[in-house]
């Protein structure tokens, strides 16, 4: 068998592994959702853009419970325990934070670690399968760990209480607030001021293009072993929503990724930077808190120096304005084809890896210097060609001499340049956050009318949050340049004093 590869999302590629024996996905599946393959049942046009707008996200898989279920959680904690987990100083209750969570029972003090799940009771690429002849055919086929783990828990969710991880599963949400649950009308509707839509596209095309390839290469080919009724596009978003929202990563395991039941009941705070790892010493997953609880109080661990927006697209919310010290928004700048330089600036720009659009991010706290530059080439004239390269270069994130890298001549115009930008896409949020009300606006039903709302309102807080970065940067900006043409305008004004006095 030819060796090829896969397209896969960056997240889905395991470190340093053997080439993958999958096929490359053509450029033609930029958007797969918009024109499933016809071979492949229709659970795949489910969800195609053509649907109509009120269709719901995917009516849910038979197995999972609603996400704020307590009973569920309750017997997964049983389970747990009978099952090794050792005495407990957290519970699960409902909270105000992510509808389920994990309290402190017990006063709990800083630097304490908790939890000390067993290995035994966590799943990663190397956990047994119920359904041995299912896990062979995968391992065969080299299947990367992302994709291996999604198909690895729809087998033990289709086994039902034959699975030993059956209490796990149905704990689990019936369907995970995540942008792969977002019909492509939502997200065109809802997310159509943030860059946030084009991510949360990119990885649903990553998503199903992963399972056309396990389809033609592997399921297909064996369809008593892979039924169509369970490995379907419903179940793999439901599994990979599953895995961008609780799969870890665990460094003292060398970065290997994994399912650890009871510890991914924790939700995020970034007011909070302890993970969860493997403690060698006691031979379990752990966390160490970096602050002080009382009995009561929900404890939180941090889920990575995430933007809000990053945080919406893998695990279904939006940190309340101002309090996610990580923030950003990716800012799209691009040469203007007007230039007539444009040809020569583009070619230094494809010598380095970029291209004529570029997104940076920008922070409450400033802007990279890889936009500075990326805008230094932008205005730079023609008599500067002989820096296009460096200026390339220096946006590209290779250089290591950045930190020193300025054209003083050309700053007012590179600054002016990021400004008229910040502002273009100010106005795109205005406009849709006074328009947000009356967006998609159809006939539905209660559920689907609930959803909406869902959806509104995390959109809105998003928006207000990234638009609140833009408002920062664009006042930065215009301060600097008030400032900078405010000593001119001195310098000028000094200067003409001078020749009037020797005149």
């Amino acid at each position: 068998m030819a060796t090829s590869t896969t397209a896969l999302h960056p997240q889905f590629r395991p470190p340093r592994r053997a080439p993958r024996q999958f096929r490359a996905l053509p450029p033609s599946s930029l958007y797969s959702l918009e024109r499933p393959r016809t071979r492949v049942s229709v659970r795949a046009s489910a969800a195609s853009a053509s649907a109509p707008a009120q269709r719901e996200a995917a009516s849910g898989v038979p197995w999972g419970c609603e996400i704020e279920s307590l009973e569920s959680a309750a017997s997964l904690e049983r389970w747990l325990v009978d099952s090794g987990l050792p005495e407990q100083r957290l519970a699960i209750q409902r909270v105000d934070v992510g509808e389920r969570g994990l309290v402190a029972l017990k006063n709990i003090r800083k630097g304490e670690k908790l939890l000390f799940v067993p290995p035994s009771l966590v799943i990663t690429a190397d956990s047994e399968w119920s359904c041995p002849e299912v896990g062979a055919v995968m391992k065969k086929n080299s299947v990367p760990d992302w994709p291996l783990i999604a198909t690895y828990l729809i087998s033990e969710a289709s086994l039902e209480g034959s699975s030993r991880w059956s209490s796990y599963i149905a704990a689990l949400p019936r369907q995970p607030y995540s942008l792969l649950y977002w019909t492509r009308a939502e997200l065109d509707t809802y997310l159509v001021a943030s860059p946030i839509r084009e991510r949360a596209i990119q990885r649903i095309t990553d998503v199903i293009g992963t399972y056309n390839d396990l389809h033609d290469r592997i399921f297909s080919k064996q369809p008593d072993l892979f039924p169509e009724e369970v490995y379907n596009i419903d179940t793999f978003l439901w599994s990979f929503g599953i895995l961008f929202s609780r799969l870890v990563r665990l460094p003292s395991m060398d970065g290997r990724v994994a399912l650890v039941p009871w510890a991914d009941m924790l939700n995020h705070s970034p007011e909070v930077e302890t993970f969860l790892d493997f403690d060698k010493s006691s031979q379990g997953i752990v966390f160490t808190t970096d602050r002080s609880y009382q009995p009561g109080e929900q404890v939180f661990i941090s889920y990575g120096k995430k933007s809000s927006g990053e945080l919406l697209l893998s695990y279904g919310f939006v940190p309340k304005e101002g309090t996610n010290p990580n923030d950003s928004v990716e800012l799209l700048v691009s040469l203007k084809k007007s230039d007539t330089c444009y040809k020569e600036k583009l070619q230094a720009l494809k010598r380095n890896g970029l291209s004529d659009y570029e997104s940076f991010p920008l922070r409450v706290t400033g802007w990279p210097v890889e936009l500075m530059a990326y805008a230094f080439l932008v205005v730079s004239p023609p008599e500067m060609s002989q820096c296009f390269d460096e200026m390339a270069l220096a946006a590209s994130n290779k250089s290591s001499s950045k930190p020193g890298f300025s054209y003083p001549e050309l700053e007012e115009q590179a600054l002016q340049f990021i400004l008229d930008c910040c502002e273009s896409n100010i106005t795109k949020y205005t406009k849709y956050l006074e328009g947000v009300d009356n967006s998609l606006q159809v006939s539905m039903n209660a559920k689907q009318a609930s959803r909406t709302l869902l959806l509104k309102q995390l959109a809105r807080d998003l928006c207000i949050s990234e638009r609140r970065i833009l408002y920062r940067t664009q006042f930065i900006l215009r301060r600097r340049l008030r400032d900078m043409r405010g000593g001119e305008l001195r310098a000028l004004s000094l200067f003409n004093g001078l020749r009037k006095l020797f005149k």
